[in-house]
């Protein structure tokens, strides 16, 4: 009943490790897995999904650790538990304990989620990140999917320097106009997303006006063009997995944008 720490000091690492997964079958039972391991490799998997799933929070009281229900709960229309796909749960469990891929369904519903509702979320985040990241160890893919804990500007992938823009060209929006209800993510995330090319030049002209008329409009121009300078063209489309991409190079180009803004903030308030 005591936590354990890394090595697992004091702890009988090959004691045998019994899960049975059950679920119910009108009057009856039915057993949906029963998996076996030692008390180590137990751990291990458990520490493996949890680094797979580590991205910096939106907010700091959510939680380190996300459980499988709030996961679940994501997948659902308007976040409703009676509607969430009955089997799903066995099945990231059962993905967390072998350490085999997480199930295509949930990859595929959250980002179906976020387009229908356009909540790009840390949970959500997290979840897609660590499906990337389980899908390239896994069948050991060879183009570098390059995901970290927090904005990674080496990353080269298509959707995820697109997704970096989108952020930017939003956050100059917002900049020239404070206080505004919708912005480009209410109208244009679901397209740009999926299909760039013809998204992504209406809002760069946009986005010259917002330039001209925020504070720091100069240095919202720069990472522009910073970004802009890495991408070859605007793809026609994206698949699902650069989709995703997309959606964690927004996320964690929007948490960079905000510290940042954070941190000019307190330096005038000081």
């Amino acid at each position: 009943g005591l936590p354990i720490g890394p090595s697992l000091e004091h702890v009988e690492k090959d004691t045998r490790f019994y899960v049975l997964g059950l679920a119910p079958n009108a009057s009856r039972l039915a057993v949906r897995f029963w998996h076996v391991n030692t008390f180590k490799d137990f751990v291990n998997k458990l520490l493996q999904h949890y680094q797979d799933m580590n991205i910096n929070k939106s907010f700091p009281n959510e939680p380190d650790l996300i459980p499988i229900r709030m996961v679940l709960k994501e997948t659902a229309p308007l976040k409703d538990t009676k509607r969430i796909a009955p089997l799903l749960g066995g099945t990231i469990l059962r993905a967390i304990l072998t350490g085999a891929p997480y199930p295509m369904a949930l990859f595929n519903t959250i980002i179906s989620r976020i387009r229908a509702d356009r909540d790009i979320n840390y949970i959500r985040a997290s979840v897609l990140k660590a499906c990337l990241l389980r899908n390239q160890r896994y069948y050991h893919q060879t183009n570098e999917v390059n995901l970290k804990m927090t904005l990674n500007e080496e990353n080269r992938n298509s959707g995820y320097l697109l997704g970096r823009l989108f952020a930017i060209l939003e956050k100059a929006q917002t900049d020239a106009n404070p206080g505004i209800n919708a912005t480009i993510k209410d109208r244009y995330f679901s397209t740009a997303s999926a299909m760039p090319a013809s998204v992504f030049p209406i809002l760069l002209r946009l986005t010259q006006h917002h330039i001209s008329k925020a504070e720091y409009g100069k240095y919202t121009d720069k990472k522009i063009e910073e970004v802009v300078s890495l991408i070859d063209k605007f793809p026609a489309y994206l698949n699902l997995q650069d989709q995703g991409q997309f959606v964690l190079g927004y996320y964690q180009q929007r948490q960079a944008l905000f510290k940042k803004n954070e941190k000019k903030e307190s330096a005038i308030n000081g």
